[in-house]
């Protein structure tokens, strides 16, 4: 795993029942700030931190946001690693219950080798996003590959105009480890849904898009003219029963001089407190965190948030624990619940409590945010090759980092639903795994070319979906905004 570390106590790292480490592992176990060669196990085989790259550009590290070792500050790639390879875990489910079940992840059996090349960003809130240093990722996979990984899953990508292949840290090192029979999967991106958007484009990796999962978490909104409008939602906190709340679109209670392209947007300091306490505001996504929207309607006073889709997000609908009441709509619901405003001269509305729904269909549908092809480098290559689960994933998290990772959210949480193609690349690394295991002697092509040929959808109706298995058989193909779809037939 190339990512921001691991939080090595989560129950998903367990080496319970596992035998020796293999003798050919080469791999060491790194220490550093509140990580010693204890942190490691017949699980997590090894552990090592990368960051001169970093330290060089941004300056010494901030320890105050990350852990100078392969402890994970950030939760990122503690999900990414327990979504491959995490133990079978009863008894788990996210803040506030939802998605409960027993945890698995693709290949709960196999070893993880922790290479932490991400680290957080310098500035007002280093805790939202990570940097990752092209010259730390190559030293990570060098070592990597002289460690004896089969698989590398690389949940890290380029933003904007994709770099020429000599030119990409990642495609570079991806070669050199395909050469020496190491399979590498990385994530095609979140830039969805315009085309030309997808990243990893190099031949030899494996890129994957995100797609849906047949789980919701439905939490219903009555407005106050007897209409019931579905929404979905992981926040734990509930309103008040037995009473109505005044509801107000935030484009008609932000403050004076705010800009207007985002009067509805509900950015930082942008709603007026006398125009939105005790109310249930409506947000648009776009500018800004979904989860900061929250915080910004928490600060002005109001009782909740719905959060509504933009025309280019449509009906797909991620969830977050919010740090109050709230729940999340489609485009179509949103438009319904703002002509009831705007046709009501006193609206009112109140959100009932979500609830965990399984077998939603239909399911799997492509998530809007997964990056498009076609291949800016070389069109007549087709990217992503496969896509997998990347929808509101349950995996486990970092005990350092709250779900939201917000500034002021004290909240700990050892499992956590986000959404990506960080996750979904993860669910295609367990698939490779698999087939390594069944067959030590494939190259990284021959695996690279089953998963993009034989792939067989199986559902797992747990904490999240598990990686589609694979038989040596004939399957079918189309294209769907250039992403390849498989599907095969018994």
């Amino acid at each position: 795993m190339l990512d921001s570390g691991i939080w090595p106590e989560s129950r998903s790292f367990s080496d319970e029942g596992l035998g020796p480490v293999p003798a050919r592992w080469k791999g060491v176990c790194q220490g550093g700030d509140s990580f010693n060669s204890s942190a490691c196990n017949r699980k997590v085989i090894g552990a090592r931190c990368y960051l001169k790259a970093y330290e060089a550009h941004h300056g010494r590290l901030n320890t105050t946001n990350a852990y100078r070792s392969p402890r994970d500050h950030d939760g990122h790639g503690t999900h990414t690693a327990s979504t491959v390879a995490g133990r079978t875990v009863p008894g788990v489910a996210a803040l506030g219950g939802f998605a409960a079940g027993t945890a698995s992840g693709g290949a709960p059996l196999a070893r993880l080798a922790i290479y932490k090349v991400c680290w957080p960003i310098p500035g007002p809130n280093p805790n939202i996003e990570n940097t990752c240093f092209d010259a730390d990722m190559l030293a990570a996979m060098d070592d990597a590959v002289g460690d004896g990984v089969d698989v590398m899953s690389i949940s890290i990508g380029a933003t904007g105009k994709p770099p020429r292949l000599p030119d990409d840290g990642i495609a570079v090192g991806a070669l050199h480890a395909a050469r020496r029979g190491v399979v590498v999967v990385c994530s095609g991106g979140n830039s969805g849904p315009a085309p030309a958007t997808v990243s990893n484009l190099a031949p030899w990796i494996l890129t994957v898009g995100a797609s849906s999962i047949d789980r919701s978490f439905n939490s219903p909104i009555r407005l106050g003219n007897g209409m019931v409008i579905m929404g979905q939602t992981v926040t734990p906190y509930q309103l008040p029963a037995n009473r109505t709340y005044p509801i107000v679109y935030a484009a008609h209670a932000v403050v004076p001089g705010t800009a207007a392209n985002v009067t509805n947007q509900c950015l930082p300091n942008s709603l007026s407190p006398k125009k939105v306490r005790g109310k249930i505001v409506v947000c648009f996504r776009g500018s800004g965190l979904r989860v900061g929207k929250g915080l910004e309607v928490k600060r002005a006073g109001g009782a909740a948030i719905v959060l509504g889709n933009p025309p280019m997000y449509g009906s797909e609908v991620p969830v977050d624990a919010h740090v109050l009441p709230g729940t999340a709509v489609s485009m179509t619901n949103v438009n319904t619940i703002l002509k009831y405003i705007n046709s009501s001269s006193n609206p009112t509305a109140y959100l009932d409590r979500s609830r965990t729904v399984v077998d939603v269909k239909p399911s799997p549908v492509m998530a809007q945010f997964s990056s498009r092809g076609p291949n800016v480098l070389e069109p007549s290559i087709l990217k992503p090759d496969v896509t997998a689960p990347g929808l509101n994933i349950l995996a486990a998290w970092s005990e350092a980092s709250s779900p939201t990772k917000l500034d002021g959210d004290n909240r700990v949480v050892k499992y956590n639903i986000i959404s990506g193609t960080s996750m979904s690349c993860p669910h295609v690394s367990a698939t490779a795994v698999l087939l390594k295991s069944a067959h030590p002697d494939w190259s990284a092509a021959a695996i690279r070319s089953a998963i993009m040929t034989t792939g067989n959808v199986c559902f797992f109706l747990e904490t999240w979906v598990m990686p589609f298995f694979l038989r040596n058989r004939y399957a079918t193909s189309f294209v769907l905004g250039q992403v390849l779809i498989f599907f095969s037939f018994d």
